[in-house]
């Protein structure tokens, strides 16, 4: 297909959005961070209670997008290779065949991944940085888009596992569903139930693009979106403010502020621009960076710290570029 031009992904993207948002109800805000995020090719991790619509969302958004999709339902007895594959004996050939496993996709539904333990949830480290699988010390690329949509629950409730470090770092958003705003809205979950006659409504939606298109809008991402150099200097000192901070043990890694830069430049070519503006990333500085500070010991046994508060904190300090624009 031709290569897409600004007006075109603009176009792709809202009708992404208006497809999803006929089948999710809630925040309009949350579906432009989710598509960001995919255009980024970076992965999310939604954290809220049950029944919030967590994996409708990401079910929706994986057959709007016209990509292949896998889930895994992580539960306590869950194994690494029930993920990734392991080579299986065959008696007809005399040989181990590759038994593919999940992660073989575009887009990994990993639903509840704080059900299983840390072993468990390692299993998808190497896939979600490197793009590929290591089965029996043969190594194997996934194919291109690869990105995961997590779901967890919070961590107070039982049988939960608090995500490693190392796994937090590799979500490039961290996001939460919330509960509905209004009685309307709320009411307007209940009507969509009855129109679609079933619980899960997935089949019922058409895809908006493909797998060669989702491709070529995260091609226009990368090479098609201007950033000026004092953008990225306010990235720096957003990051760096993070290690400096008084209640923070341990700040944003370098990966936050690339991850940050990722998503700015989605944003941008969704908003029909071609580079960046200090909004773009103001927007997504919480989603990106608050999973990725830790608190010192005494403020983070405590609820009276918000780390999204502290991020708002940092971003307000420091002087936003103004003469900024196309290159």
């Amino acid at each position: 297909m031709r290569r897409l031009d600004l007006e075109k992904v603009k176009t792709i993207c809202d009708e992404i959005l208006y497809v999803v948002g006929n089948y999710f109800v809630g925040d309009k805000l949350l579906l432009t961070k989710v598509l960001a995020a995919s255009l980024a090719n970076g992965h999310i991790l939604f954290e809220d209670y049950p029944g919030l619509g967590k994996t409708l969302l990401a079910k929706a958004f994986a057959k709007v997008t016209g990509c292949s999709w896998g889930r895994v339902q992580f539960t306590p007895d869950l194994m690494p290779t029930d993920i990734v594959g392991t080579k299986v004996w065959r008696m007809n050939t005399s040989e181990f065949t590759l038994e593919k496993g999940p992660v073989f996709t575009n887009i990994l539904l990993a639903d509840e991944i704080n059900r299983s333990p840390p072993k468990v949830q390692s299993a998808l480290l190497e896939c979600m940085e490197e793009r590929q699988v290591t089965i029996e010390g043969e190594t194997h690329s996934l194919d291109r888009p690869f990105f995961v949509l997590a779901t967890q629950n919070p961590i107070e409730l039982e049988g939960t596992y608090p995500l490693p470090e190392a796994q937090m770092d590799r979500f490039l958003l961290h996001l939460s569903t919330g509960y509905v705003a209004t009685d309307e809205l709320e009411c307007e979950i209940l009507k969509r139930r009855v129109s679609w006659k079933r619980d899960d409504p997935v089949d019922l939606i058409k895809p908006v693009a493909s797998n060669d298109i989702f491709r070529e809008l995260q091609d226009f991402v990368e090479n098609g979106v201007y950033i000026d150099e004092q953008v990225l200097l306010y990235i720096s000192r957003i990051v760096r403010g993070t290690r400096g901070h008084p209640l923070v043990d341990v700040g944003a890694s370098p990966r936050g502020g690339l991850s940050l830069l990722k998503v700015s430049r989605a944003h941008a070519a969704m908003m029909g621009r071609d580079f960046v503006i200090p909004d773009d990333v103001k927007m997504f500085a919480k989603d990106v960076l608050g999973h990725r500070l830790i608190l010192k010991m005494e403020y983070a046994l405590g609820e009276q710290v918000d780390v999204r508060e502290i991020i708002d904190e940092i971003v307000a300090k420091i002087e936003p570029p103004t003469d900024v624009g196309r290159r």
